[in-house]
């Protein structure tokens, strides 16, 4: 209760106010009412998990496609190149959106995403290669 009412008086609230919405707050739905005010936890905000993964599906298919078009309008001596290229502009280019619609800018997320999709492709390769299925 205390530390509630605290939250409440350092936000300008004074103390008998404090206490009073920390006592209501509390009858109603004390895990609520310190999940909310001490850790920013609110349920409204909460992933949903249908809309992350519909988004996810969306977005695996579009950066799919643009590798897939660069294989199609390169001739094929320079396919493995310009696939490669390609590929990790295109994984730049979500990495720093990524970034940049979460807000934590847009040049560190671009590069993890490049990283470990450069490690993808290079085990990708390594297994193909070692079952003799490199094109």
């Amino acid at each position: 209760m205390r530390e509630l009412a605290g939250i409440y008086e350092s936000r300008g609230l004074s103390s008998e106010l404090a206490r009073k919405v920390a006592e209501e707050l509390t009858a109603k739905d004390a895990l609520a009412a310190h999940a909310r005010e001490e850790l920013g936890i609110v349920g409204h905000l909460a992933a949903n998990p249908l809309q992350a993964a519909v988004t996810s599906a969306i977005t695996f298919a579009v950066g799919a496609a643009v590798p897939l078009l660069a294989v199609l309008l390169v001739p094929t001596a320079a396919l493995l190149w310009v696939t490669m290229v390609v590929t990790a502009l295109a994984l730049a280019g979500l990495g720093a959106l990524g970034g940049w619609a979460g807000g934590s800018g847009m040049v560190r997320p671009a590069i993890r995403v490049v990283f470990w999709g450069l490690i993808a492709m290079g085990v990708t390769s390594a297994v193909g290669y070692l079952f003799g299925q490199v094109v």
